[in-house]
C-alpha cells in the first residue's frame, strides 16, 4: 500500500467536505473545489479527518489512493490557508503592475504583455519588481506561474529575466579567448 495513503487528512473547522460517487466536493473560507473521484480508492470521513483506501489489491488503486490523498490534502490546505507563488523581475525597465484581473508586463520587448488572470486566481505587485500569485487551487497557480515566467525565463550569462523567488540561477562564465 502507498505509505502516502496511510495518512489521513485532518480537516480544520470551517472546511465542509462533500463525498459522493463521482466527485469530492470541499468548501471553505477561501472558495470551493471540486475533483472527480477515483473509483479505485475508497475514502471514508470520520472524526475530522478523512481516510483513504485502495478499493481492491490492484496495483493502480494502491498507487492511486496516495494520489487522491496527497490531491485532496492540497484541495484542504487550499480552501483553508490558499496557496501564493511569488515571482521577481531582474533586469533594467523590467517591471509588472496589476489591474484588476489583469498583469501588464514590460520585459524588454517591444511591446507590452498583458496576461488575462482566470477566474479563482488573484495577482498583486507589492512592487514594480515583484508579482505574487494567490489561489485555492495549486495546480492552476504553479501553471499561472510557470506561464508568467515562460514569457522572459532567466538567461545564464547575467541572469536577466522572470524568475521564482526562491529560485537560484547558476551564472556561466563568459568565453575566454
Amino acid at each position: 500500500m502507498s505509505r502516502i495513503a496511510k495518512y489521513p487528512v485532518a480537516v480544520p473547522a470551517g472546511v465542509e467536505v462533500n463525498l459522493s460517487a463521482e466527485t469530492i466536493a470541499i468548501k471553505g473560507g477561501l472558495g470551493k473545489l471540486e475533483r472527480a473521484q477515483y473509483a479505485g480508492v475508497r475514502i471514508a470521513q470520520e472524526n475530522g479527518e478523512l481516510t483513504f483506501a485502495p478499493a481492491d489489491e490492484s496495483r493502480e488503486s494502491h498507487a492511486m489512493s496516495g494520489t487522491m490523498r496527497a490531491l485532496v490534502a492540497g484541495m484542504v490546505y487550499g480552501v483553508s490557508k490558499g496557496f501564493e507563488r511569488k515571482l521577481t523581475l531582474v533586469g533594467v525597465g523590467f517591471k509588472a503592475q496589476a489591474q484588476g484581473a489583469k498583469l501588464n508586463l514590460s520585459l524588454g520587448f517591444s511591446h507590452p504583455i498583458v496576461k488575462d488572470m482566470p477566474e479563482g486566481i488573484k495577482v498583486e505587485t507589492p512592487t514594480p519588481t515583484e508579482i505574487v500569485i494567490k489561489g485555492v487551487d495549486k495546480q492552476l497557480v504553479g501553471q499561472i506561474a510557470a506561464e508568467v515566467r515562460a514569457y522572459r525565463p532567466p538567461e545564464p550569462y547575467k541572469g536577466k529575466g522572470v524568475r521564482y523567488a526562491d529560485e537560484v540561477v547558476v551564472i556561466k562564465e563568459t568565453k575566454k579567448k
